[in-house]
């Protein structure tokens, strides 16, 4: 496979706190990656410095995207590069949308800005791609504007918008966040499908297990602003080995658990990064030594997986 993007050191600093610290992965051409963690642990941070759109942070580090270092670039080159060949979905489309544009323009002008089309045309394409994500009655809903919209269809219209080029990479945060649980299928399996269709690689942030578990190949677990392990989808589930995901599958109610049977809980609160002292995790984990008052660095251990942890399962 060829790698598609290669991050190294990334670190995000806002002012003296380090939002996300030293991550680094790589995803291959058609790849689908999974970002997981909790909240505030830097997933969405992550996705918007490699989309250039963190004016107020300071960068650090690499990110090699077709051969272009996607930090080194200035604005206006980032523009050509941002909605083209790398697109984003928000976690929120009810304000990620302009609220007092029609959102069939809105569409357009992602076409009309990359690929030159005229308004007719790309008034066409917008139609065309309504229908592929499957939005209804797509003619009327054109000239609609968001709050004239359901949340499940303004995603579909965020997800038009950042398809309508055929990028290259797909970054998806938190993309059924705010949708109820029939709606949150329709969309996740509209992104399965066009990822396929287009050859589009992913990176899909989220906090929902089952999701990755049904759509990535790879699955990097974020703790504190650091990637704690990377490994396969399928390795990661059937044998964990950083404590802290331990704690996160084990922490996903079972169907066959009693009604009487609690639920696993990970003990404590998360250290921030400005906090740290060796392992982030170290307060929370029953594995705990004096190994671990100096932080473990994200080591390969074979098979695709790597795990920073002084004591792995």
């Amino acid at each position: 496979m060829t790698t598609l993007l290669d991050v190294r050191d990334l670190t995000v600093r806002f002012g003296q706190t380090r939002a996300v610290d030293g991550i680094s992965f790589t995803l291959d051409e058609g790849e689908t990656l999974g970002l997981v963690g909790e909240s505030g642990c830097g997933k969405s941070t992550a996705a918007l410095a490699l989309m250039g759109l963190l004016e107020a942070a300071r960068l650090d580090g690499s990110a090699s995207f077709g051969g272009r270092d996607l930090l080194a670039l200035d604005e206006a080159r980032m523009r050509s590069i941002r909605g083209a060949e790398l697109a984003m979905i928000f976690q929120d489309p009810a304000t990620a949308l302009h609220p007092l544009i029609r959102v069939g323009d809105q569409v357009a002008e992602v076409l009309r800005t990359h690929l030159g089309s005229n308004r007719r045309e790309a008034t066409a394409r917008a139609l065309d791609l309504f229908r592929k994500v499957g939005i209804a009655a797509p003619e009327v809903r054109l000239r609609a504007y968001p709050h004239e919209m359901s949340g499940g269809m303004c995603q579909r219209v965020m997800i038009a918008a950042a398809i309508a080029c055929s990028p290259r990479l797909l970054l998806a945060d938190e993309p059924t966040t705010a949708l109820d649980v029939t709606v949150q299928a329709q969309i996740l399996g509209l992104l399965r499908d066009l990822s396929r269709e287009f050859g589009m690689a992913m990176i899909l942030i989220t906090h929902d297990l089952g999701v990755v578990a049904g759509m990535t190949d790879r699955v990097a677990v974020m703790y504190a602003g650091r990637i704690v392990e990377a490994a396969p989808t399928g390795a990661l589930f059937a044998a964990p080995a950083h404590p802290y995901t331990v704690g996160l599958l084990g922490s996903v109610p079972r169907l066959d658990a009693g009604w009487d049977d609690d639920l696993a809980t990970i003990p404590g609160s998360v250290q921030t990064a400005a906090d740290a002292s060796g392992c982030r995790f170290a307060p929370r984990c029953a594995r705990a030594s004096n190994a671990c008052r100096t932080e473990p660095a994200l080591i390969p251990t074979g098979e695709g997986r790597a795990v920073a942890c002084w004591h792995p399962a």
